[in-house]
């Protein structure tokens, strides 16, 4: 099985903080899970409030054990509001379908885990975690 490395990990952690910075975002945090769900690292940005970890959790565990980005989710909650309803049962409401969560592949498309950004806006933290899954010359699906 293909994995996120922990360098890997940390790359997309400090290009996700520093694209928030240079947004003028609010303070942000950044989760990356591995292809199993497993956190591979964290960091959470000063001011950024505590419960924050288990947001960016949430999104980036959605991402990876669904297949699908957050933004993704989030319009098929819209559409199917029984369906998370019942996807988030399953996982012991664990699963935060909106944009901040995105699915990480690697350049032949094999999933390598996922990111969550929370802290700004929906659409803020995905920016941000695009850019540093970009930094880390991987690909992301938000």
């Amino acid at each position: 099985m293909a994995e996120i490395s922990l360098r890997k990990a940390r790359t997309i952690i400090r290009a996700a903080l520093a694209k928030g910075r240079e947004m003028g975002l609010k303070p942000l945090s950044v989760v990356v899970l591995d292809a199993g769900g497993h956190v591979k690292a964290f960091e959470r940005e000063d001011g950024a409030s505590p419960g924050r970890f288990a947001i960016a959790q949430g999104k980036a565990f959605g991402a990876v054990m669904l297949g699908m980005g957050g933004s993704a989710q989030m319009a098929r909650a819209e559409q199917q509001a029984y369906f998370m309803a019942a996807v988030n049962g399953v996982y012991g409401g664990k699963v935060v379908p909106v944009p901040g969560g995105v699915l990480v592949r690697d350049s032949r498309g094999r999933v390598l885990g996922a990111v969550g950004v929370t802290g700004d806006t929906s659409d803020n933290d995905l920016a941000a975690a695009m850019a540093g899954i970009e930094a880390a010359g991987l690909q992301g699906e938000g």
